[in-house]
């Protein structure tokens, strides 16, 4: 496999593009994206069995399994951030290992079921929050400390209807692959 190649399978749908102009509108089409994500993947996966759910999605990568468990935890961290982000002024936030979460137990072995079911518990609660911010709020940020970069709430949800894109398009690519059903 060619590098191209393997990048295409890291960023099937591109990297994410901070530089677009975050209208109303475009973050209106951002939180309609997080609110149909936990139904968009499930719809991908509830007839996986174990060995679906096993398999990487490229090589080197995680297994199916691993991806939706971090979608979860990634997506949990987005809520705490957010709600960061509305009470505190210009937080630091704390950054985790995804990579070493993804090793722990739970996302190596538990089934996908109570995930999905948190998913969507989760969406709920990001788009209510999300649906209800103001203009004001949505220029307000934290601070990522990995790269010691501002993030406004704007781009908070643009990233992360991104990132559920990406990981959706992750197991549909695999899919289509594997000409799985």
């Amino acid at each position: 496999m060619n590098e191209i190649d393997l990048e295409k399978l890291k960023y099937p749908i591109g990297k994410f593009d901070s530089s677009v102009e975050f209208t109303s509108d475009y973050v209106l089409g951002k939180i309609e994206e997080i609110v149909s994500f936990p139904e968009r993947l499930k719809k991908q996966v509830i007839d996986f069995d174990d060995e679906k759910l096993d398999t990487p999605y490229r090589p080197g990568g995680w297994t199916v399994r691993q991806v939706i468990h971090h979608c979860a935890e990634s997506h949990m961290n987005c809520y705490i951030r957010l709600k960061w982000t509305l009470t505190e002024n210009n937080p630091i936030i704390k950054p985790y290992d995804e990579k070493l979460w993804s090793e722990l137990p739970d996302s190596l072995k538990m089934p996908i079921a109570p995930t999905l079911s948190l998913l969507e518990g989760l969406h709920f609660r990001l788009a209510y929050i999300m649906k209800n911010l103001s203009q004001t709020d949505l220029e307000k940020s934290f601070i990522h400390p990995e790269n010691n970069s501002e993030i406004k709430l704007k781009q908070l949800i643009g990233l992360y209807a991104w990132h559920g894109n990406h990981h959706l398009a992750h197991i549909m690519n695999l899919k289509k692959y594997k000409t799985w059903k």
